[in-house]
């Protein structure tokens, strides 16, 4: 009787491979995706409050904006080789500046995942740090608040307007 092997077999280089990417084609299309919106987004509801509030809420404009923002925080903590295009203000950008800034936020971190999931040895990106609401000042052991024109991740559904 052969009793069964419970040993962790390393994947295939090929599997590795493929497992990237198709890790990278996602990113492209979802990336696809915020551009196909943006492309047939009524602009009359670019700066429309989320139903359901009286007031605050984030608009479709602010939450284009603060995707793209924690893009450009994730580059600069994870790749700071790469250059980052400039943020958007989420109270001023049109939503032509947003798929403009989300097509070249989007392409650099296209090349950092690229690195990052590549087996080279002499890749750059050998970790992932996004951030968070506070970050510590370089040697200083202070902390200051995020700069990305949002939460550092943590929304509220208030934030939606999905709250009552």
């Amino acid at each position: 009787m052969t009793r069964p092997s419970h040993a962790v077999t390393t994947p295939s280089y090929a599997a590795l491979a493929e497992i990237r990417d198709t890790l990278l084609e996602t990113y492209a299309s979802n990336d696809a995706m915020n551009q196909l919106i943006l492309s047939h987004l009524d602009a009359r509801s670019w700066r429309a409050q989320p139903p359901g509030k009286k007031s605050g809420g984030r608009t479709i404009a602010a939450i284009f904006a603060h995707l793209h923002n924690n893009r450009l925080s994730w580059l600069r903590n994870s790749a700071p080789h790469l250059k980052c295009p400039p943020p958007l203000d989420p109270d001023r950008c049109t939503m032509k500046q947003a798929a403009a800034a989300h097509r070249r936020s989007a392409a650099q971190c296209l090349r950092m995942l690229s690195d990052a999931l590549s087996a080279a040895p002499n890749r750059r990106v050998a970790k992932s740090a996004t951030g968070s609401t506070d970050r510590e000042v370089a040697g200083s052991g202070e902390s200051e608040p995020d700069k990305t024109g949002g939460d550092g991740g943590n929304e509220r559904a208030e934030d939606f307007g999905d709250g009552e």
